[in-house]
This record gives C-alpha cells, structure tokens and sequence, in this order.
C-alpha cells in the first residue's frame, strides 16, 4: 500500500477516525490503532470500539491499494508537520514508512487480519436536516449517564412522536427532552435506545445539509458529509421519564440567558474543589440571588435582574449541572420553574416548549 495525501485531509480525516479508538482496559489490542483502507477512489480511515465505529472517507493518490492497521500515533505526527505538507505513507511488510519534506518515521504495524471485520452498511435511509439534528443532539446528549455500570442511561431515547422525534436522555439527577415536529426517523410508534458515545460523534461532525439514518437490528448509521458513524443500539427498557414531569408548575422565574451563565460562572469558583457545593438560587420579586459557600473556601453571591412570579422560594442545585442546563436552552431567555425546594425544577425556552431539561434539587441544611 502506498499513497500521498495533502497534510490537512490527512490529519482531519485521522483525528476524527481516532476519536473512537478502543481506550478501555480488556480491549483487543488491534483496536487501538486505525484501520487504512487505499483504493483507486482514495482512502479510508476507520476507528472503531465495536461499539462506536467511525468512518472516514479522504481524497488521496493511491499508488498502491492494501490495507493496513497502523497505530493511532499517526495522527500526533501528521498534527506536527507543517500545513502545506504532502504526507506519503508506504507500507512495506511490518512497517509502515511515513515521510513529509525532510521527515521520515516508521511505525510497526498489527496484523491486519487481526482487526474485526466492519462491514460498510449498505442500503438507503432516511434523511433529516444536519443542524436541526445536531442542535437537537447538543442539548440533549450531555444529561445521559458516563457510568459503564447503568448502561440503560447511557444512551438516549429516540422514540417516534405522532408529531415528530422525540429525544430524551437521563443520569438519575436530571432529564433533557428535545422534540422535532416533523422529523420521521423511526417508523410510527417505534423507540430505540442509541449510545449517547455515537449520538455525540453526529453532533462533531454533522454539518450543512442532511443527515442520512440508516436503522438496523442492532445498530444504527448516520452518513453526514464527512464521515460515517455507526452507534450500537442498547437492549433493554428507558425509564419511564414522562412520570418525572410535573404537569404544572405555580413557581416560575424569567431571565436573560448570558446574564445567569455568566453569574453562575463567578459565584462557582469556590466550590470547585468540592464535590458537594451547592448554588443556591433566592427567588423573589425582588430578583434572583445566587450564592454559593463552600467549607474551608469561601462564599460567593450575586444579585441577578428576573422577573419571578410565585412564592419566595430557595433551592440548591449541582452548579454544573445547572449551567449544562442554562447552556443547552436556546434562547435568549430562560425560564425556571419550580414546585418546591425538594421536588425536581426544570428549565425550558421562555419562547417555546421544544426542549425541557430537568433537574433535581440539592438538599442543603
């Protein structure tokens, strides 16, 4: 095998193939390296996990087709070399040469036929509006759970709407809901639970146009316009989320966006070394208070300007994990609203109900 690619094609196509890489302890060695594929039509770049497979496709002159699984610190050496670099990589049995300008390095390579077999998913589906999908993939993805150990949370629900997709995802600690009116992924009724690992990688890589979804037995496929992401689909029951929502609210809080991240950001600094601070959020018709103590640090407050209509009320929340939430509403104003100091609150656009996020409270004493 041997082919020539401009630095940049290169170094883009590798660093997105990586991303998904295997990284945990039990894994096959071979699937810690890259998988390169040189044809007569380019190349083709492939990181898998078996649980998340990229795939990335990059123009390139091919001298000599083959393939080859070459460790992941090509990307770190492509990375280094100057942008107007023309990299070519020549494999010659174990090793693969790799050389730019005045530079030349030999990396030792896995057996090919070592690496499981991926097959390209062939075959046409359905397609959905690239930003659309992505925005909606950015305010939910963040809520589902990093714990290997409840795998159920740690994917996100896809579940078919008569109005739409909606996109749900959880931790136990808060929710995030996203519905797209319009938007036919799944056949009518159906609901599949995607790894919230895959689901990230669309979001990264979606761009303009559309978003082809191509949905199997046990995985699904979203073909963007730079790459192919294969996301495993999780067996087992969702939560039954729709209880946790409380179906009015009599507490409810008005303010600008950038105003309450930006306070948030201050009045955090000193409970950054500690797990268990809390901010604490005064509401009153006077405005909004927030503060923040934590133990052997310090205190910080701030007096924020919204409109609150209800009762005066104090509630603590997870500081990140309220500012996730403020981030992920999109819109200029954000609405809080709440029952009472022990039972969840949740945030949403003060100009639509498309996305919810919600969020449970922090006892404090």
């Amino acid at each position: 095998m041997k082919f020539r690619c401009e630095r940049d094609t290169l170094a883009e196509a590798v660093a997105t193939a990586q991303r998904t890489v295997a990284s945990r302890t039990g894994a096959l060695p071979v699937l810690q390296d890259l998988r390169i594929t040189a044809t007569t039509d380019g190349i083709e770049v492939v990181g898998s996990d078996l649980e998340i497979t990229n795939r990335v496709q990059a123009p390139a002159d091919v001298e000599r087709t083959g393939l080859a699984v070459i460790p992941k610190i090509l990307g770190e050496i492509v990375r280094r070399l100057a942008p107007d670099e023309v990299v070519t990589v020549e494999v010659e049995g174990e090793e693969a040469h790799i050389s730019a300008g005045n530079f030349t390095t030999s990396l030792r390579l896995k057996a090919a036929e070592d690496y499981p077999r991926l097959l390209p998913t062939t075959g046409s589906g359905v397609k959905v509006d690239a930003a659309e999908f992505a925005g909606a993939l950015r305010q939910v993805v963040r809520a589902a759970s990093k714990d290997d150990l409840r795998p159920i949370l740690t994917g996100v629900l896809l579940a078919s709407q008569p109005s739409g997709l909606r996109l749900v995802a959880t931790d136990s600690y808060r929710l995030a809901m996203r519905d797209l009116e319009g938007v036919s992924m799944l056949p009518e009724g159906q609901r599949v639970l995607v790894a919230a690992k895959g689901l990230a990688e669309v979001q990264r890589l979606a761009g303009d146009g559309e978003i082809e979804v191509v949905l199997g037995e046990r995985e699904v496929v979203f073909r963007t316009s730079r790459a192919e992401v294969t996301a495993r689909l999780i067996d087992g029951d969702f939560p039954n989320y729709e209880q946790l929502i409380p179906t009015g609210y009599p507490n409810h809080l008005t303010v600008a966006k950038d105003v309450l991240l930006d306070a948030l950001s201050r009045v955090e600094i000193v409970g950054q070394s500690r797990d268990n601070a809390s901010v604490r959020l005064e509401m009153s018709s006077d405005g909004l208070q927030l503060s923040l103590t934590a133990q052997d640090v310090g205190s910080a407050e701030e007096r924020v300007e919204a409109a609150y209509d209800g009762q005066e009320m104090t509630v603590a929340f997870n500081p990140q994990f309220l500012k996730e939430g403020v981030d992920a509403v999109d819109a200029d104003e954000v609405v809080l609203e709440a029952l009472d100091p022990l039972k969840p609150a949740t945030l949403r656009p003060a100009d639509g109900t498309a996305f919810l996020y919600l969020l449970m409270p922090v006892r404090t004493s």
